[in-house]
C-alpha cells in the first residue's frame, strides 16, 4: 500500500512539474516557394544564418494564396514565422493586420533598397518574371508574344497556364491585340473582362493548368505541353541542373517583387527579424543571382552582379524593355471578384 501511494504521489509530482515547465520552443520556420529558388535561398541565406546565430531552423514551402495566411492566423499562434509573399498578399495582409511591423532601423539597409521593395510590413526578396517558356530543342523558331501562344496552328500542342485569374486575363488581352499601355485600362472595364474570358475560351480545350512552380518545366520536359507560362528562374534553373535547352520569351512577360513578412504573433518574431536583416545585406543578396536567375532589391548587391549573370535576370534593361509590371493595386481591388468569376468559368 505504501509503495502504491508513493508511486501515485511521484506520478502526480511529475505531472505538476510538466505543466509548470514551458513548452519546448519551436525552431525558426521560414517559408519560401520551393524549387530552385528556395534551394538557392537555403544555400545563401537559411543555412549561413543558422550557422551564424547557432540555432536550428525549419524550412517549408507553399504555392501562395491569401486564404492560407488568413487560416494560419485564425488558428491561433501561427506555426510559420517568416514567409515569402507576392506583392498583393503583402498589401492585403499589411492592411488586414496579418503581419508584424518591421523595424527597418534594425534591418539597416532601407536606403539601399529599391523603393517598391520597402514596406511597413515587408522587405523585398526577389524580382521575378512570369514569362513564356518553350523547349528550344523541339521548336527552332520560338514564339515571340502571347498572340503566338494562342496560335495552335503555328505552334501545335497543349499549353500550360497558372491556375488563376491573375496573369491569364492580362495574357489573354495581350494575345487579343491590347497594347501594354492600354492593358489595365481595358481590364478595368466589364467589357474588357468579358473580352479576356472570351479569348481564354479559344484556348481552353488546349490548356493544362499548373498550380506549383515546378509543374510547367515538368510539363515541358515530358512533352505534355509545347508552351507554358513559367517563373523565369525555373527555366534557367533546369537548364543549369539538367542541361535542357528551355528558352524564355521576355517580351510581354510580367514582373513583380516578392517580400519577406513575419506573421502576426509569430513565436520567433525577434529571430525572424534578424533573419530578414541578414538576407537583406548587400553582400548576401549579391550571391543569390549566382545560384538562381532572380533579381534582387538591394541596389548595392545588384551593382556587384557580373554582367553575364545580369543578362538572365528580369531586372536586366533589355529584358525589361518590353516587359510589363504587374498592377498590384488592380489585383487588390479586383482579386476576389475576378477569382470567383475565373473559378466559375473553369467549372463550365
Amino acid at each position: 500500500m505504501k509503495t502504491m501511494r508513493t508511486t501515485i504521489l511521484a506520478g502526480a509530482a511529475i505531472a505538476v512539474l510538466a505543466t509548470a515547465l514551458p513548452a519546448a520552443a519551436r525552431d525558426l520556420t521560414i517559408v519560401g516557394w520551393g524549387g530552385a529558388g528556395q534551394a538557392a535561398q537555403d544555400e545563401v541565406y537559411f543555412t549561413p544564418f543558422s550557422e551564424k546565430v547557432g540555432k536550428p531552423f525549419i524550412q517549408e514551402s507553399w504555392d501562395g494564396g491569401y486564404g492560407v495566411l488568413q487560416a494560419k492566423l485564425k488558428a491561433g499562434a501561427p506555426n510559420w514565422d517568416v514567409v515569402q509573399v507576392e506583392a498583393e498578399e503583402l498589401a492585403l495582409g499589411c492592411a488586414d493586420g496579418l503581419y508584424e511591423t518591421l523595424d527597418w532601423d534594425k534591418i539597416g539597409v532601407k536606403d539601399e533598397f529599391l523603393e517598391d521593395a520597402v514596406s511597413e510590413c515587408g522587405a523585398g526578396v526577389i524580382y521575378w518574371s512570369m514569362a513564356m517558356g518553350y523547349d528550344g530543342s523541339k521548336i527552332a523558331d520560338g514564339p515571340k508574344n502571347w498572340a503566338d501562344f494562342w496560335d495552335t496552328a503555328k505552334y501545335p500542342g497543349k499549353r500550360s497556364l497558372r491556375k488563376g485569374a491573375k496573369y491569364n486575363l492580362e495574357f489573354a488581352l495581350l494575345a487579343d491585340g491590347v497594347t501594354a499601355d492600354e492593358l489595365y485600362d481595358v481590364l478595368s472595364t466589364p467589357e474588357g473582362v468579358d473580352r479576356a474570358f472570351k479569348k481564354l475560351d479559344e484556348l481552353k480545350p488546349n490548356i493544362v493548368w499548373w498550380e506549383s512552380g515546378a509543374q510547367p518545366v515538368q510539363f515541358l520536359a515530358s512533352g505534355e505541353v509545347a508552351l507554358t507560362s513559367v517563373y523565369n528562374g525555373r527555366i534557367t534553373g533546369i537548364n543549369k541542373t539538367e542541361g535542357k535547352d528551355f528558352r524564355l520569351v521576355w517580351p510581354e512577360s510580367m514582373y513583380a517583387v516578392d517580400s519577406w513578412v513575419i506573421l502576426k504573433g509569430a513565436e520567433n518574431k525577434d529571430l525572424a527579424l534578424d533573419f530578414i536583416a541578414f538576407a537583406s545585406q548587400a553582400e548576401n543578396q549579391a550571391k543569390l543571382p549566382l545560384k538562381v536567375d532572380y533579381g534582387v532589391p538591394n541596389k548595392k548587391a545588384a551593382a556587384a552582379i557580373p554582367e553575364d549573370v545580369q543578362k538572365n535576370l528580369p531586372t536586366y534593361p533589355e529584358n525589361l524593355e518590353h516587359a510589363l509590371p504587374l498592377n498590384v493595386d488592380f489585383w487588390i481591388d479586383n482579386s476576389e471578384a475576378l477569382t470567383e468569376r475565373f473559378n466559375a468559368w473553369l467549372a463550365q
